[in-house]
């Protein structure tokens, strides 16, 4: 391929990527409760900056910084996840649900089979 081929995809991933993120920030300031807002923080916002550092990483190509760039998305796919279980759990366990949003409430009936002891 060539240089502006890459250039283009390059171009390609950092606006969809910058578009994602702003997505995500409209979300956080329009969603009506918490665990919306956390699952708008998390998903695109994730898939965002792996776009935006694939087209970083496009640009930087033939230097060796690249793996740096594999790396926070590594971290980024790696405890994202678990930040909002965790907090969607003690936000859960602190009333801060709006249970009127929700459709299905696995996490009521598995506490309320084990005392909460969980």
């Amino acid at each position: 391929m060539t240089h502006q081929v890459i250039d283009w995809i390059a171009v390609g991933c950092l606006l969809t990527g910058a578009l994602l993120s702003f997505a995500a920030g409209v979300g956080l300031v329009r969603f009506p409760d918490l665990l919306s807002r956390m699952h708008t923080a998390a998903k695109p916002q994730v898939l965002g900056l792996i776009l935006i550092l694939i087209g970083i990483g496009l640009r930087m190509w033939p230097e060796s910084h690249v793996g740096v760039l594999v790396l926070i998305a590594l971290f980024q796919i790696l405890t994202v996840p678990v930040a909002g279980h965790i907090a969607g759990r003690v936000a859960y366990r602190t009333g801060r649900v709006r249970h009127d949003l929700i459709a299905v409430d696995d996490l009521q009936a598995e506490l309320e089979g084990d005392g909460g002891t969980r």
